[in-house]
This record gives C-alpha cells, sequence and structure tokens, in this order.
C-alpha cells in the first residue's frame, strides 16, 4: 500500500542505494518527509572509523556495527545488491524493483560485508584471534588503513613483530609530507619496520614467508590487505547512469550533488567526483546538502533555491593507538596527544551514535 503524507497524497518515493555513511544518514534525514527505500548489501550500518579498533578490542564492534532498522524506524530496509537502474525504476540482484521519484547513488567503494550484524561480529573476533595468536604480522598497505592499524596492534601487543609494506614513496599520501613523516616517525619509534616503494606478491607465499618486488624476504605468521578499494560504481556502467561516470568510475555530479544529466538523481560520498578527501565526515556533508535539496523538491520548491554544495577546509586525523594521533589542518600539522584526544580514544563512535539518535554506549 503506498504511503500517504498528511494531506491524504500519495507520498514520493526515494530510494537510496548504498548503507555507508552518506546513504544511510541521508535516508534517516528524509525518513519522514517521503518513502524511502534503502538498499544496502547488509543489514546493518557501521561506524567505519572505528573498525580497526574492533580488531584488537572485539567488544567496540558491538557500538559500531548497527542494524539499520535501529535507527531507521520508518524506511524500508532491502538487504541486498543494486544490479541495475533505469530512469525510473532500480532492480536488485534477487529480482526486486524498486520505483523512485528521487533515486540517491551512495555506492561508496567496493567492499564486500557478511549480511548480517552477527556475523559482522564474529569477524572481528577472529580478526582479533588472528592477531592475538600470531607473534610477527605483515600489513600489506600503507595509507591510513594499514597505519592505523599498525598502531592499534602496536600499542595493545607491543610484543609483537609488525612491518608495513607500502607501493608508495611515503606513507598517507593523501596528506602532507610534514604528516607522513610524523607517522613515519612515530611507528618506527614503536619498533614496526616500514618498507616503502614496494609491493609484495601475496600469490607466493611459502611457509610464512613474503617477497617484496625489491627482492627482500619477510617472515610472518599472517598478513592484512589494507590497500585501497575501488570505486562502488562497476553496476552502473550498463545503466542509464552510465554516461555520467567519468573516466575513472565516478558519478559527475553538479553543485547540488545532482548527477549530471539527471534531474531527479543525487550521487553523495566517495562514489562522487568532487576533489576532496574521501573521508566520512565530508559524507556526511554531502548527506546533509543533497538531504536539504531533496525535502525541498519533495515540496515542490523552486530548483532556483538549491543548496549548494562547497568542500569545506580539509582536516585529517591519523589515530596511532589508543592515546596519539596526527593531525593535519590547513595551516600546521601535529602529532601526540592533542589529535589523539581528538580522536583516537573513542573514535567519533559515541559522537556517530547520538547523531542516528542513538545512546553513546549501548
Amino acid at each position: 500500500m503506498a504511503a500517504m503524507d498528511n494531506s491524504g497524497a500519495e507520498k514520493k518515493r526515494v530510494v537510496v542505494v548504498g548503507g555507508g555513511v552518506a546513504g544511510s544518514f541521508l535516508a534517516r534525514s528524509l525518513q519522514f518527509s517521503a518513502h524511502v527505500v534503502l538498499i544496502d548489501q547488509k543489514e546493518y550500518f557501521e561506524i567505519t572509523w572505528g573498525s580497526l579498533r574492533a580488531m584488537v578490542e572485539p567488544s567496540f564492534a558491538g557500538r559500531m556495527v548497527i542494524n539499520h532498522s535501529d535507527y531507521l524506524s520508518n524506511v524500508q530496509i532491502i538487504a541486498s545488491t543494486a544490479a541495475n537502474v533505469t530512469d525510473s525504476e532500480v532492480f536488485t540482484a534477487d529480482g526486486q524493483s524498486f520505483a523512485y521519484d528521487y533515486l540517491v547513488i551512495a555506492t561508496g567503494h567496493n567492499d564486500s560485508f557478511p549480511r548480517t550484524r552477527p556475523e559482522r561480529l564474529s569477524h572481528y573476533e577472529a580478526e582479533f584471534e588472528k592477531i592475538k595468536s600470531a607473534s610477527s604480522i605483515l600489513i600489506v598497505g600503507g595509507g591510513p588503513t594499514g597505519v592505523e592499524l599498525a598502531g592499534e596492534i602496536a600499542v595493545d601487543f607491543p610484543e609483537k613483530k609488525l612491518t608495513i609494506v607500502h607501493r608508495g614513496t611515503r606513507l598517507l599520501e593523501f596528506v602532507g609530507s610534514k604528516a607522513s613523516q610524523k607517522t613515519l616517525d612515530w611507528l618506527i619509534s614503536k619498533k614496526v619496520e616500514v618498507l616503502l616503494d614496494q609491493s609484495v606478491n601475496l600469490d607466493g607465499i611459502t611457509d610464512g614467508v613474503y617477497q617484496t618486488s625489491k627482492g627482500e624476504t619477510i617472515t610472518a605468521d599472517c598478513h592484512f590487505l589494507c590497500t585501497g578499494k575501488p570505486v562502488g560504481s562497476s553496476w552502473l556502467t550498463e545503466t542509464t547512469l552510465k554516461d555520467s561516470l567519468d573516466t575513472r568510475g565516478r558519478l559527475m555530479v553538479d553543485e547540488h550533488l545532482r548527477v549530471r544529466g539527471h534531474n531527479n538523481v543525487f550521487g553523495i560520498g566517495d562514489i562522487t567526483d568532487i576533489k576532496e578527501m574521501k573521508q566520512g565526515y565530508i559524507a556526511q556533508q554531502h548527506a546533509q546538502v543533497a538531504a536539504k535539496n531533496l525535502k525541498l523538491l519533495l515540496k515542490g520548491g523552486k530548483e532556483s533555491k538549491l543548496a549548494k554544495y562547497k568542500s569545506s577546509f580539509e582536516v585529517a586525523l591519523i589515530s596511532l593507538g589508543r592515546k596519539e594521533g596526527v593531525a593535519q589542518f590547513p595551516l600546521v600539522t601535529i602529532s601526540g596527544c592533542i589529535p589523539g584526544k581528538i580522536k583516537s580514544g573513542d573514535l567519533f563512535v559515541g559522537k556517530t551514535r547520538k547523531e542516528l539518535g542513538l545512546k553513546p554506549d549501548i
């Protein structure tokens, strides 16, 4: 049965594809303004900036893995993968179809997740046991994920032999060289071995021995792959939105976050072609602007009143264990306990839960 608004008119239909930061926050903002459908491959939202803490403290995952139904009381949640989109409908991999008046694409980066919350919590338990039982660990990738995982392990398990191999010439290439150097200095102080400008052949592992592209050998009981994920747009390449993808597979959006060439389709989060850091707080800003614009359009407002998205000044916060970190602000880069106080203690998990209308703690 169609949802009705207070005047008895049928509510407009908004389909949101992707239940990461951008899609989940937008669905929550619109849930009482339209008939909202959220299509996501999993049944839960994950506060991803807390995930590396959960690998060394699996109980932490209980607060950051949240069933969509816990904060989306008025949204139709479809745990499936979007497979196709036309000018009026979205089709899922399991054969369902959903008509839309407005569509929001928020599929971020390709990643595989278990479908249910209990399965995800079990995954973190297994990762913790993998770390706990190993005496030597290899981390492949020196971006934010690899660096922060190394920080968590180095602080909680200082007896482990840790090695990072990164194909770039410096760690954290998305930030400035000062932040990279401060991070490297911290890791070295924790006896983490860092090998730069090298890659590892993960197909040729023999008895825990790994070969690097420069011929070095690394012995490790286990490894974690922390390299970047491709943009989550491959499912769009044969759809009505195919001509709105740039050469790197990102959705081209205008200043209002509408997909170019499609006035009733929005693109938000990491999938967009906006030249800025791809971070959680920026995805939340996308969701706020898109929600404001959709509410205006849902009420029949003038397009001339649409809000424009403007990139704010960019801040990068890298946590290094539980009490320290590196922060890059527009004019200064600092390291140590002050960035640690900003992020590293709770990793913004309590704050994010409150923004979803939940208690900071379970």
